[in-house]
């Protein structure tokens, strides 16, 4: 991985690394499984509560970012600094870092976008909310074409925005999340 990206501003990374979206792939879920193999190779196995494939390329049928999102929680607050320092020395790319909550990024290069790209989240077991969301889009298909609508129509205006386009979405997946958390209760039943 190449550490001049970690030296840019968001807004030179966001120029670097714009908003797109492509029909949906079924190789997604391939890329999905193979990265798993490849962390749980690098990461001990008493560091990872669960790992799960999030974000819309978790989601049948509607376009995404060509961007394979990866959730990996950990049993607690002193497991996300180990995990993150194992896959940092392993080309993964830390974008940002908050108490309970680190991103991770591979397939950024300073040329644009590799043929396969990942962000992996690394949090405390429990917080979680983008499964109980992607969950609640797979079973309700109607809901997950509102949403690549909802994104579809952000898409340009926040190209080079990606703070805007999440922010953007965030009130549709704030209340179909609370949806699905009701529904789902405790259960949170896929991975």
């Amino acid at each position: 991985m190449d550490r001049e990206l970690e030296k840019m501003s968001l807004e030179e990374l966001w120029q670097l690394f714009p908003i797109f979206l492509v029909e949906h792939n079924r190789e997604w879920a391939h890329w999905y499984d193979e990265e798993v193999k490849s962390i749980s190779s690098l990461v001990p196995e008493k560091y990872i509560t669960r790992i799960s494939h999030i974000g819309s390329t978790a989601i049948p049928n509607i376009q995404a970012k060509n961007i394979v999102d990866i959730l990996l929680e950990v049993p607690s607050e002193k497991e996300l600094e180990p995990v993150k320092n194992i896959l940092v020395e392993n080309n993964w790319l830390c974008m940002s870092q908050k108490a309970k909550r680190i991103s991770l990024n591979n397939g950024y290069t300073k040329q644009g976008f590799a043929d396969k790209v990942f962000h992996l989240h690394i949090r405390v077991a429990g917080d979680n909310d983008e499964i109980y969301f992607r969950d609640y889009l797979i079973e309700n298909s109607s809901i997950a074409k509102e949403y690549e609508k909802l994104k579809l129509n952000l898409w340009k205006e926040f190209e080079n925005d990606r703070d805007g386009y999440t922010d953007a979405k965030s009130d549709f997946i704030r209340k179909y999340t609370k949806i699905a958390r009701e529904k789902y209760g405790s259960k949170n039943r896929l991975s």
